[in-house]
């Protein structure tokens, strides 16, 4: 009883089940449409033998963290300002909830014609996939700050910046790092779309060659790889989260519950 429970608290009978499931199903469909847990690792060691695989993901990996980062540098600041200042965000936000509703793949002819196919267009797509998400939970998260917080500083002698730095900031953290994990899963969907579009390397180039060659089983590696590198971000940003902004509101038990 007690292996159990550790199974179960700790996700990995989740995954023991779902990895019997997928089996099955590859036994009972055939394997060239459906490879399963074996075929899939196979393909990943074929892909792994030349060093592919790690250079594929390595390569994803960076598109998105710099493009994530970037994102968040620009769209904090801008949250916050239409947060604090009512003119501003009654101008901005009209069309900002118009523009917010378009996906990042929609934008890729454009941004290519407008950056080129190098890597400058595929940053200004995650940099597009952050930056609204983000925009929205810090505004969120700056309007939600209670009034009497904002009055008792003032009444202190406090000034606007003073209460930017010591008031407003501090309580929308939580909401900028839940805008900042929604933003990074936005971010892999739109880089794969680009890489699958115009690029010669990376984990969307790996899927949707593979089609080329019916290597649904290297299909497979690049989901699997896709699902881990996103889940294993989450999970370092998580523990960032918990560890450095714990002070601001963001405990260990949001961050993995999924209560933020």
């Amino acid at each position: 009883m007690t292996l159990f429970k550790n199974l179960l608290n700790t996700g990995l009978l989740t995954w023991i089940i779902s990895l019997v499931i997928w089996q099955i199903a590859s036994w009972c469909s055939n394997p060239d449409f459906l490879p399963g847990p074996y075929e899939t690792l196979r393909g990943a060691i074929e892909l792994s033998q030349d060093g592919s695989l790690l250079r594929y993901i390595y390569v994803s990996f960076a598109r998105v963290f710099t493009g994530w980062l970037l994102g968040l540098a620009l769209a904090i600041p801008i949250g916050l300002v239409m947060g604090r200042v009512t003119v501003v965000r009654v101008l901005a936000e009209p069309v900002l909830n118009f523009i917010r509703f378009i996906p990042p793949l929609a934008f890729i002819t454009l941004f290519l014609l407008w950056f080129g196919i190098g890597e400058q267009s595929k940053i200004v797509l995650i940099i597009y996939a952050t930056l609204f998400i983000v925009i929205l939970n810090t505004m969120t998260g700056v309007l939600a700050v209670e009034e009497d917080k904002i009055r008792s500083a003032r009444s202190m002698g406090a000034s606007e910046w003073q209460i930017l730095l010591h008031v407003i900031i501090p309580a929308t953290v939580p909401h900028m790092f839940t805008g900042a994990r929604l933003a990074m899963s936005t971010s892999y969907m739109a880089i794969i779309g680009a890489e699958m579009v115009a690029a010669n390397e990376g984990v969307g180039y790996l899927i949707w060659n593979s089609r080329l060659y019916f290597k649904t089983d290297w299909i497979f590696v690049g989901l699997v790889a896709l699902g881990l590198m996103g889940f294993l971000m989450d999970r370092l940003l998580g523990l960032f989260g918990s560890m450095a902004l714990s002070r601001y509101g963001v405990t260990k038990g949001q961050v993995f519950r999924g209560k933020l």
